[in-house]
């Protein structure tokens, strides 16, 4: 069929549907992204500082972890944890803010990133380990670090081997090591340097089986616990509002009194989190708000979340913990 419409109309474009993102709720992720042809994705240092600092702030946000990155000229690697969290919305929260930052600093319009994200689930210890190895080795192509990659100071190799403080708070370390059955800092740095060395010449992650894997006599324990992102909406808003003592009519009122946008805000911010919600199908939920003022309301609300306010925070965790 496709071939006969061509040959119908041989300059008619016939638009393919693209392939649809392999994703699952328990999904860990190794992620790229690439610049468009001929512009650097980061110009200097300080782009890649401001590019780790949004990444610190969206796994924050949606309570995602990062396990390694490593970002380069015109692209980046993050082996991320998203923890039952859409991988799609956060990426494009995460690059959206990037692109808007750049394109003011360089005082550019369009595109900045090649076509949409690329990424792979990492399905098994071998795999998740093959992706640390991987990231963390990719600096060897960077002038003057072949031999000491463990030294690029936009990767989170140097964390690992705590020759380099966690100058973002970004990296759990528990998982890998959990992976490695190493409870020592110190045995897992030395380790865990060699297991990268061992694979210096990774040419894919695909290319690390099973065997590569030392096996070990400790106890394997990851820590890794999936946030529940299906809650319903009218039960966390009755549930906010219950604890806040508001009623549930304040959702959905336009007065500005300081306690009710706080609580739209709060609202605003969990269905996001924790239910899974787009800006749009918040605004269906609590009205009179428009698509920029839901994702303003959302970021209140999650500097709410994060305060010293015990009240906020206290409803949060207990929300964090609550099965549908």
């Amino acid at each position: 069929m496709f071939h006969d419409k061509m040959k119908e109309n041989p300059r008619e474009v016939i638009e393919l549907p693209r392939k649809a993102r392999e994703k699952h709720s328990e999904a860990i992720y190794h992620i790229m992204c690439r610049s468009i042809s001929e512009v650097m994705l980061f110009r200097d240092d300080d782009d890649k500082v401001r590019y780790l600092k949004l990444l610190k702030r969206y796994t924050d946000k949606y309570r995602c972890s990062v396990y390694a990155y490593c970002l380069m000229t015109n692209h980046l690697h993050i082996h991320l944890d998203p923890k039952g969290y859409d991988i799609s919305k956060f990426m494009h929260s995460l690059n959206t803010s990037y692109v808007h930052y750049y394109n003011k600093k360089y005082e550019r319009h369009g595109h900045l990133f090649q076509e949409r994200f690329k990424s792979r689930i990492a399905d098994s210890d071998s795999y998740n380990l093959a992706v640390s190895a991987y990231i963390h080795n990719n600096p060897k192509d960077i002038y003057g670090y072949s031999g000491r990659v463990e030294e690029y100071q936009y990767s989170s190799y140097g964390v690992y081997l705590k020759i380099r403080k966690d100058r973002y708070g970004l990296i759990d370390l528990g998982f890998i090591q959990g992976l490695m059955g190493i409870k020592s800092k110190k045995a897992f740095a030395y380790k865990y340097r060699k297991f990268v060395e061992r694979h210096k010449d990774l040419k894919s992650v695909g290319m690390l089986i099973d065997n590569d894997i030392e096996e070990t006599e400790n106890e394997y324990i990851s820590g890794r616990k999936i946030v529940v992102r299906e809650l319903t909406p009218a039960k966390v808003i009755e549930y906010i509002a219950c604890k806040l003592g508001q009623p549930i009519s304040n959702v959905l009122s336009r007065q500005r009194r300081q306690n009710q946008f706080e609580f739209r805000a709060f609202v605003a911010y969990v269905l996001r989190v924790l239910c899974g919600l787009g800006y749009r199908q918040i605004c269906e939920n609590i009205y009179n708000i428009t698509i920029s003022g839901c994702s303003r309301l959302c970021d209140k609300g999650f500097e709410l979340a994060n305060q010293q306010n015990l009240i906020y925070a206290g409803i949060f965790g207990e929300l964090l913990n609550t099965v549908t």
